[in-house]
């Protein structure tokens, strides 16, 4: 075994051991937890049949008794006069009543109980609903969807029954202000109020979303609404522990602000608090804006001088003895970098076989530390993944061949073929799919050089969301099941063009199948030799 497939091994070994926080991040094992549910349920009824029929035996004993106990009441010694009554009112006591008791201390519930041990260890945990609480809001964000319309089941182009309960916003909103995200918290826990305001039931009470919904409109440094929210709760709970105090506090603070500014004091707006009411707070990615605007299928760079430039053509990899009967479909998508997608590429059976061997062994999907050159998971790459080896299965050979015969390039220093499912809001935030000059290490370990190519496999369609964006030029390639792409990630002469930095949007709705093949740069001396200039 080569030195590339010991190393990419000893990944695959440490990737395959998934934990349950990593559930949320693959549609492909979620399946599972339907059926497991569904299961449950089932366990449940029976546990409800078993108990009715319990209490049904227990009624029918009482309805004895009570009869019996009403006859024997009205004339204790007369009933007791006759001997078969006396030794029925014995063994009644001795025995009967015995019998009940141990009736009335089985535990139907012991069964689904049981059944409900076993399945346990394969439920989301805590950190696996904050995951996918996280999830919802950066769909929210990315596909600007507001609070309102995700309570609803409203997404773009779906009309749904799943709807978000006054409880549901309100632990959303929990999970947000639990991690300091003040602004989904304030959106979340204000739909919850509406909603409960509407009159729909909860178990949660509105002193407890004012609560944290007038300590998260201060923080957001709305003081006149953190001030009319906390009056809100006064007015309702005037013993709450901490509204008085935070009450007093608030307006000291906005009198002290409005005398430093030597303004007047205004009123709330009476405007619901809405997405846009607050500025969405700034993180570590500079091109947040035009990335998630890309993803909603805005400011994409599409002109008709560049469309004129991009064609449709057969593509036999310059006479391929593979391609040469059976060429393949080769459209333009972008012109500079030139990014080409190929139709028809995958069959509904490769596909089915790749997801097959693939689903046993996905795991959390992982980036390479930059510094240090070792495998981590990352927040802004949600999805799970697998490798698979040619000599798997025939398929995944031919996947290979296929490959190297269109590109003209040699697989034998690729990297495995990496099969990855997107999960709830699943993502890959933009990110460069060569290593740079400051991660000189990237791949050292496997000695096969940069990764020159990225071919990039669609197996399933998107309902919603899950585009390729390259934010730099402004492109989006949705997907298209069995359809693929391919674009240099290094010019000839091995420098990295950084225009090629791409994201995989989140998935808004369905579930997301890709595998993609990194092509290096060894052995490719011959095939792609190095150009004159830097940029060639």
């Amino acid at each position: 075994m080569s030195k590339l497939l010991l190393f990419v091994s000893s990944v695959l070994l440490c990737c395959c051991r998934t934990t349950r926080a990593e559930i949320f991040t693959s549609i492909g094992q979620m399946t599972d937890l339907i059926y497991t549910e569904k299961e449950l349920v089932q366990s449940l009824r029976e546990y409800i049949k078993a108990e009715e029929s319990k209490l049904a035996t227990v009624k029918s004993w009482a309805n004895k008794l009570d009869a019996l106990t009403r006859v024997s009441t009205a004339d204790p010694e007369g009933y007791l006069a006759h001997p078969v009554n006396a030794y029925k009112l014995m063994k009644r006591l001795n025995t009967e009543w015995s019998e009940l008791e141990s009736l009335v201390l089985q535990n139907p519930a012991d069964g689904f109980v049981s059944n409900m041990s076993v399945h346990r260890q394969y439920f989301p945990d805590e950190e696996d609903e904050t995951g996918a609480a996280k999830a919802l809001m950066r769909l929210q964000d990315t596909y600007q969807l507001d609070s309102e319309a995700f309570s609803k089941g409203k997404l773009p182009g779906v009309h749904s029954n799943a709807v978000l309960t006054v409880d549901d916003c309100f632990d959303m909103g929990k999970t947000a202000y639990n991690d300091a995200d003040y602004y989904h918290a304030v959106l979340w826990l204000q739909q919850a109020l509406k909603q409960l305001d509407d009159g729909e039931e909860a178990v949660v009470s509105k002193a407890d979303i004012l609560d944290y919904l007038s300590y998260s409109v201060y923080q957001m440094g709305d003081l006149p609404r953190a001030i009319e929210l906390t009056r809100r709760l006064v007015a309702i709970d005037p013993s709450h522990q901490r509204a008085g105090g935070n009450l007093r506090y608030f307006e000291q603070l906005l009198m002290k602000q409005l005398r430093e500014m030597n303004q007047d004091y205004q009123p709330p707006s009476e405007e619901p608090i809405q997405l846009g009411t607050y500025s969405r707070p700034k993180d570590h990615l500079p091109e947040r804006e035009s990335y998630e605007a890309l993803c909603r299928g805005e400011g994409i760079q599409m002109t008709e001088a560049r469309r004129s430039r991009l064609f449709c053509r057969y593509h036999d990899g310059k006479r391929n003895p593979h391609l040469l009967l059976k060429p393949v479909k080769e459209e333009d998508e972008w012109d500079s970098p030139h990014i080409v997608r190929y139709l028809d590429l995958l069959s509904d059976e490769e596909i089915e076989k790749i997801k097959e061997l693939a689903k046993p062994r996905l795991a959390r999907a992982t980036v390479r530390d930059p510094k240090t050159g070792v495998l981590t998971t990352a927040n802004y790459r949600v999805s799970k993944s697998a490798w698979l080896e040619g000599e798997e299965d025939p398929v995944i050979d031919r996947v290979n061949q296929r490959i190297e015969a269109i590109t003209g390039l040699t697989v034998e220093t690729a990297e495995l073929l990496q099969v990855a499912n997107y999960g709830v809001g699943g993502q890959y935030e933009p990110h460069f799919d060569f290593s740079r000059k400051d991660e000189p290490d990237a791949f050292k370990r496997l000695g096969t050089g940069n990764r020159v190519a990225t071919f990039l496999n669609y197996m399933s369609d998107v309902e919603a969301g899950g585009a390729t964006v390259f934010p730099d030029f402004g492109a989006a390639i949705w997907p298209r099941k069995g359809t693929s792409v391919f674009w240099y990630n290094l010019f000839r002469s091995g420098e990295g063009d950084y225009r090629t930095r791409h994201a995989a949007c989140p998935v808004l709705v369905g579930s997301k199948w890709v595998s993609n093949k990194w092509i290096h740069e060894r052995g490719q001396e011959f095939r792609r030799p190095c150009g004159l200039t830097e940029v060639d």
